[in-house]
């Protein structure tokens, strides 16, 4: 029997958030317990700082720049994934899955030919844009609108999941299930508030699904869409987001890219310790069908690899030389790219930086003019 998918991700949510990344500093208990019985992923990367274009890979299994999903600005359609692309839900649904997306869009807003019922969902519960308040909040259900009964977005939107997961509980499903929280605007029910926020919120409403999804050929992914956004008072503040890694959402430092992944498939995957090979957003599209038996031969070609003997325990494999870069066509001065070959990551704000990756923390970078030789072994490295 092929695996039921429920891929689950955050908003902005940090490398560090999570208090079995980040050595305790935060609360997060549920999805503790989903690591202590599943994989962490410590060089686990997005493809872009900032969400559109991060999830349009996730999607795709391509760099963004290839999907058209370069930005995150709606109203220039920036957001958007190019009709021509092939998405996992697609592919999926293609092999007789029942597919559903529950939660933020985000990857064509403002027209119809973009709505993820013509994407390959045949079910969404949702928001299509970047955002949206936790409170007054409007859900697309299929095309119909629907207003907020003063419920939270975040418990919504698990009665949403838990709701799909229920009606096709007798078939093959892929739920991707995309939270808003904990992005703007930073709103949490009273009770929560004090002790936890948003991020306590959400491990909250995973607990409700979890329970449902759990099952041996269940095969669970949670994770984020890019690094944290900044904000908030504390000692521990910089820590509990991503760990002391520089930078934040919008820069391709390891605060912006690297991101908290845990993985659980105990019919397909063994309770391993941290994985430490990188895996890469895009990894996910050839992955998941490898668990699913199908070949990921048709379509426009992909950037990701299969990583399942990975996460099976197998040696890692050199990974491809990665790409990140994000901007909204500012001066080159904030030109915003990287490449990582190996251990190195060569990283293109207004001066260039080679350094390497163990050691590109806030305090410990290490200067490009004493690195040249990575520097031009980087710099010269063909992309296509």
């Amino acid at each position: 029997m092929p695996p039921n998918v429920v891929f689950i991700l955050a908003d902005d949510l940090g490398y560090g958030d999570l208090s079995c990344f980040n050595g305790g500093l935060s609360h997060t208990p549920v999805l503790d317990d989903l690591a202590a019985t599943g994989t962490v992923l410590t060089q686990h990367y997005s493809s872009s700082p900032v969400c559109a274009p991060a999830r349009a890979s996730l999607l795709t299994g391509r760099y963004p720049h290839r999907t058209g999903a370069f930005d995150t600005l709606e109203g220039r359609g920036l957001d958007r994934i190019r009709l021509g692309e092939r998405t996992i839900a697609e592919a999926l649904a293609a092999n007789g899955y029942a597919t559903g997306l529950v939660g933020k869009w985000h990857n064509g807003a403002l027209d119809e030919r973009y709505h993820p019922n013509r994407r390959g969902f045949r079910e969404f519960a949702g928001f299509s844009g970047g955002w949206s308040d936790y409170w007054n909040w409007r859900l697309d259900r299929n095309g119909s609108t629907t207003p907020s009964d003063g419920s939270y977005l975040t418990d919504v939107l698990t009665d949403e999941a838990i709701g799909f997961v229920h009606r096709h509980r007798d078939e093959p499903f892929f739920l991707h299930l995309a939270y808003s929280a904990p992005h703007y605007p930073l709103q949490a029910p009273e009770t929560d508030i004090a002790p936890f926020a948003e991020s306590g919120e959400l491990t909250g409403a995973v607990a409700r699904l979890y329970a449902m999804v759990s099952a041996e050929n269940t095969l669970v992914v949670f994770s984020s869409d890019n690094g944290p956004q900044f904000g908030g008072d504390g000692d521990n503040c910089l820590d509990r987001f991503n760990c002391g890694y520089r930078g934040h959402k919008l820069l391709v430092y390891e605060g912006g890219i690297r991101l908290p992944a845990i993985v659980r498939w105990p019919a397909g995957l063994p309770a391993l310790d941290p994985v430490d090979g990188l895996v890469h957003l895009t990894d996910w599209f050839p992955t998941l069908l490898a668990a699913a038996g199908i070949p990921a031969s048709d379509g426009p070609n992909l950037d990701g690899v299969n990583v399942l003997p990975l996460l099976q325990g197998e040696p890692a494999e050199v990974p491809p030389t990665r790409f990140w870069q994000w901007n909204r066509y500012q001066p080159v001065a904030e030109c915003n790219a990287a490449m990582r070959d190996g251990h190195w990551k060569l990283v293109r704000p207004a001066l260039p930086e080679a350094m390497e990756v163990a050691s590109e923390d806030m305090a410990m970078d290490v200067a490009l003019k004493y690195q040249p030789d990575a520097f031009s072994a980087i710099r010269d490295e063909p992309f296509p």
